[in-house]
């Protein structure tokens, strides 16, 4: 270990730890293949913050109902996005940790910062990640999941898998932990110049669609926020865009099961345009970072086939923020809004005594 290679005194003066910067995101299966489909699916449906059904009831759905199918169609879904580098979600989350882990060395000089990355299934896991802060006696962590709209479902998730690897740990890192950013500037503005450039290329739509991952109302009804950061995010980017309130509209994606999600659903907003004389529309999805399963098959492929075959003729996706420019800078922004400060008392400084 470099640590000890240096000095055989351990409380001799060694060089200064970076600060870890963690970034999450949601997670992948290894390949595209039923086999590797089955226990990442078997991990991500088991998380009580995913699916808020009693433990008995579900581990029974979950393993005689779920886990025998869906992993085979599942993969025939993938295998549709599955690039040669591998998942779209991970190749483009390695991207981003290296553009943020180069932006912050020119900024501040190497080894101020190291940047690390952690899915909530699958690998890297956060216990790989936290292993590397170790070997790199980092004791200071920034946790940067990078859902922009806090969800429980995503980031509480992320933070629960994050907190299990530390009560691991007899010393505990000081931690800033990020929790939203669905209304930062410099997330809107990436936004924006985003589908400024799109319309740029393709033209003005007649609607932009904010397709948002949904969760089940239920989950808004008990408090969480989600919904409103959502909204929140289509009512600052239609503002920064300055579009009428009929040029633009939210809508939630991904639903699974029989319980009511949040509305309106995207597909059935998709089949219901054309007759209300929207046959053009642009899509984005500001709720994802990377472009993954849920962007490049369920709204680029499925939906722009409902879309067509209810009377539109003009569907267009635009690309999640993936790595660009304006981006990474937001990301470094926030470890920068984040970063730890050290507090210096001056000589001149008295400090009461407690008697």
């Amino acid at each position: 270990m470099a640590f000890l290679a240096e000095t055989s005194n351990p409380h001799q003066k060694a060089p200064a730890a970076p600060v870890t910067v963690l970034l999450c995101n949601l997670g992948t299966p290894a390949a595209a293949t039923s086999s590797a489909l089955r226990p990442y699916l078997k991990q991500f449906l088991s998380d009580p913050r995913v699916v808020e059904v009693p433990r008995s009831i579900w581990w029974f759905i979950l393993r005689l109902f779920i886990l025998p199918f869906r992993p085979r169609a599942s993969a025939k879904l993938y295998q549709q996005v599955w690039t040669d580098e591998g998942s779209p979600l991970l190749v483009t989350s390695r991207k981003q940790q290296k553009l943020l882990q180069d932006s912050l060395n020119s900024a501040y000089g190497r080894g101020q910062y190291h940047v690390e990355l952690a899915m909530n299934y699958g690998a890297p896991s956060f216990g790989q990640a936290i292993a590397k802060l170790r070997q790199s006696f980092s004791n200071k962590l920034i946790v940067l999941p990078l859902y922009p709209q806090y969800c429980g479902a995503t980031t509480a998730s992320a933070f629960d898998a994050l907190s299990i690897e530390l009560q691991r740990s007899r010393w505990v890192p000081s931690l800033k932990f990020v929790n939203s950013y669905h209304e930062h500037p410099l997330y809107i503005q990436a936004l924006k110049q985003s589908v400024l450039r799109h319309i740029d290329k393709h033209g003005r739509p007649d609607k932009l669609i904010l397709s948002y991952h949904g969760t089940p109302k239920a989950y808004l009804d008990k408090g969480d926020p989600y919904h409103c950061f959502c909204m929140k995010t289509s009512r600052l980017l239609a503002e920064a865009l300055e579009l009428k309130d009929s040029e633009y509209e939210t809508t939630f994606q991904s639903r699974f099961g029989k319980q009511e999600w949040l509305q309106p659903y995207t597909d059935i907003r998709l089949q219901q345009l054309p007759a209300e004389g929207v046959t053009k529309i642009a899509v984005i999805c500001p709720g994802f970072s990377a472009d993954c399963l849920e962007t490049l098959e369920e709204i680029l492929v499925e939906n722009k086939a409902i879309f067509f075959s209810s009377g539109g003729a003009g569907y267009e996706y635009i690309p999640c923020l993936n790595d660009q420019a304006g981006h990474i800078e937001m990301m470094r922004s926030l470890v920068e809004e984040n970063a730890f400060v050290n507090y210096k008392i001056s000589s001149s400084t008295k400090l009461n005594q407690v008697a």
